[in-house]
């Protein structure tokens, strides 16, 4: 384990309740911080305001506590700071880095589905000529704020081809390559949210002071987008570790989408947080 301040976080989205996924990925959590002498940090990744609800906040600190599971200092809840994040795409527009996508979801799709001989597996857009924007915002159409991935390679010129992040566990420390470019030109924002997860989620690293990251190995490959966004804000890069995910006898990944049980259920079944540790298969 590297030497030196240890400063984890556990980030759940409000948006239901804990399941045993989530109980695996915080044991993990707070196991490597309590071996490492550190803290952990808890966030609430709240940006969906829309599927974000406050009753699910209380029974993610609710099921926390219960699992005897303790965390540093104030909760960050990120939907209290949006103008955090405008400011971060402000920077980010004033050096050309971000543009205006009024393209929807479907029309990017059919953009897609049309080279089936390309290597093109995401959008690469451009902004459009002043005026054609401008007749798009005075109608009020709704848009995306994309990172140009030409314009990010270009400002950070060779950089760019040594962007790496570097992974640590018990083995201890190895650098893996980036590679940003198969999620093309992502979204950091829209019109009626001002920051999108990578944006928001980098952005409270860098400010929390994060410097270990313990996440599901269904976030490894996302994580060239935040190594390629760390770079271009210079914003401090933490280590990370991947953990396995707990799956469900069809094979998938335990999720509130795919029906897992959450651990209220459980707990008026009357399982302990030990049947719990039990069940995620940490000993």
């Amino acid at each position: 384990m590297p030497q030196g301040e240890f400063i984890t976080r556990f980030a759940p989205s409000p948006t239901g309740h804990l399941h045993l996924g989530h109980a695996a990925s915080a044991f993990c959590v707070w196991g490597f911080a309590h071996a490492a002498g550190g803290r952990v940090l808890l966030r609430m990744e709240d940006i969906d305001q829309t599927r974000c609800k406050p009753e699910y906040e209380a029974s993610i600190l609710e099921d926390l506590t219960w699992l005897g599971l303790e965390w540093s200092g104030p909760i960050r809840r990120q939907s209290e700071h949006f103008e955090d994040y405008e400011a971060c795409l402000e920077t980010l527009r004033e050096r050309g880095l971000i543009y205006r996508c009024f393209k929807t979801r479907r029309e990017i799709a059919e953009i897609l589905d049309a080279e089936p001989e390309s290597e093109m597996t995401a959008y690469i857009g451009a902004q459009l000529p002043a005026s054609e924007e401008a007749e798009r915002l005075e109608r009020g159409d709704a848009f995306a704020w994309r990172l140009s991935l030409s314009a990010a390679r270009d400002t950070l010129g060779s950089a760019y081809d040594d962007l790496s992040y570097t992974e640590f566990g018990p083995d201890g420390l190895h650098g893996v390559k980036a590679d940003p470019a198969p999620f093309g030109d992502v979204v950091l924002g829209r019109k009626e949210t001002p920051t999108s997860y990578h944006l928001a989620c980098c952005h409270d690293d860098a400010l929390q002071g994060i410097t270990h990251i313990i996440r599901g190995e269904d976030i490894r490959e996302m994580t060239s987008v935040h190594t390629l966004l760390q770079a271009l804000m210079e914003w401090p890069q933490p280590l990370y570790h991947f953990h396995p995910l707990i799956m469900g006898p069809d094979g998938k990944k335990l999720s509130k989408r795919f029906g897992d049980r959450g651990l209220r259920a459980w707990r008026e079944d009357g399982k302990t947080p030990t049947d719990i540790r039990a069940m995620t298969g940490l000993s």
